[in-house]
């Protein structure tokens, strides 16, 4: 591909970014306003595919099992490769958006539409995944039916940048995730006159609490377990016959999650076995797997953040949370930084953090992600050898995940 070609279309993505942006902030606003939580987001679903369709997508709702999900497309009459821009839109029960969703999913549609501007010269297909519930639920981390569904097996490469505070980062690791519910069934009886008739319930779940307390003395490093009960019993004077909880289990890696589940899924038993009761673990939503980074992608969005003068914050953080684009990652590059839109002091999820999500910074932010992530993009369809070599290096990493 000749200079030329290059320079023409980051021109008309640029341009076609300036020209539109105001519209999207518009769009992010409204969705700040009616903030929806995991598989309800309805009103965002419904103002980004509008967009998408004005600008000239193909799109279905209601996909991979997800009533709000939605699947973006245009492709080219000339062959090139497959890009997904990745976008949330949910917000934090109680709270609203504080993690920036609905910033995320504006900048991510902007991005697709500039590039699907330039497509006339590089060939190649867009698209836009619309995925619910990042932030959890019932029927939660939709990126993981994406996943399960197949719809990365014929993409290349996956883009999206999550807003955040303090300077800008690039990709960095995540925890692998699995949410389960845990729940006893027992014998109701009057605690005082018979509590001999009586199996309980409760009792199953303290011991499953206690002894998840014990097992973190033995828990590799990176392991996190942490739960709360949500039914404990009806009244004092009844021995509890249905007693509940919910905990996360984490872990830096796959292979550890499992091996931690295993262990957490004994004890689970072993209280069954001796309290008498019948006892359940299983999902509540879908499993969020660890980020697996592509260094020499976030090379390309660093690359682009210099041009405009921008810099990041290059060290390295110890992995914390969880995210349903590390599902993605697992599959095909994927990369998610993370771009300013507020102050360090700010913190995630949080009413200052929901502030930030609707002002003039966070709002801009939307112009400077969607051309970082068009450029971006537009590298991988002007350059074979690039992408080649992302791809590579990326089924390197996910092979020597799975041997660690």
């Amino acid at each position: 591909m000749t200079t030329n070609v290059k320079t023409d279309a980051r021109r008309n993505i640029e341009a076609f970014v300036d020209a539109r942006v105001e519209s999207y902030k518009q769009a992010a606003l409204a969705i700040h306003s009616h903030p929806e939580t995991c598989n309800e987001e309805r009103f965002a679903c419904e103002t980004l595919t509008k967009i998408l369709k004005d600008e000239g997508f193909e799109v279905q709702t209601g996909i991979a099992g997800h009533p709000t999900g939605f699947d973006a497309r245009f492709k080219d009459e000339k062959p090139g490769p497959c890009i997904v821009f990745l976008a949330e839109y949910d917000a934090l029960a109680g709270l609203g958006h504080g993690c920036g969703h609905n910033l995320f999913g504006a900048t991510s549609c902007l991005a697709a539409a500039a590039l699907k501007k330039v497509l006339t010269l590089t060939g190649g297909e867009v698209r836009v995944y619309g995925t619910p519930g990042e932030e959890g639920g019932p029927n939660g981390s939709a990126k993981g039916s994406f996943v399960r569904e197949g719809y990365f097996k014929d993409v290349d490469a996956a883009l999206c940048v999550h807003p955040g505070a303090g300077q800008h980062r690039l990709s960095g690791k995540s925890l692998a995730c699995a949410p389960v519910d845990i729940e006893f069934w027992g014998r109701p009886a009057h605690a005082a006159s018979c509590p001999e008739k009586g199996i309980n319930a409760l009792d199953a779940l303290i011991l499953v609490y206690n002894a998840v307390n014990a097992l973190r003395q033995q828990l590799p490093q990176g392991v996190r377990i942490h739960g709360i009960i949500t039914h404990g019993g009806d009244a004092p004077n009844i021995i509890p016959e249905y007693a509940a909880a919910k905990f996360y289990i984490r872990a830096a890696s796959a292979p550890v999650l499992d091996s931690v589940y295993r262990k957490v899924e004994k004890i689970v038993e072993g209280a069954a076995l001796a309290t008498g009761c019948k006892g359940s673990m299983k999902p509540y939503q879908n499993r969020v797997e660890n980020l697996v980074p592509t260094p020499s992608f976030d090379a390309l969005y660093l690359q682009h953040l210099k041009e405009f003068g921008q810099s990041a914050d290059l060290s390295e953080r110890k992995s914390v949370g969880s995210s349903d684009v590390g599902n993605v990652s697992q599959v095909v590059p994927t990369i998610q930084p993370y771009i300013s839109i507020a102050e360090a002091a700010v913190a995630p999820h949080s009413q200052g953090m929901v502030e930030a999500s609707c002002s003039s910074r966070g709002l801009e932010s939307i112009r400077l992600g969607a051309k970082l992530l068009a450029l971006t993009a537009l590298d991988l369809l002007l350059d074979p050898q690039t992408l080649a070599a992302i791809k590579l290096e990326h089924s390197a990493a996910v092979a020597n995940q799975c041997a660690a």
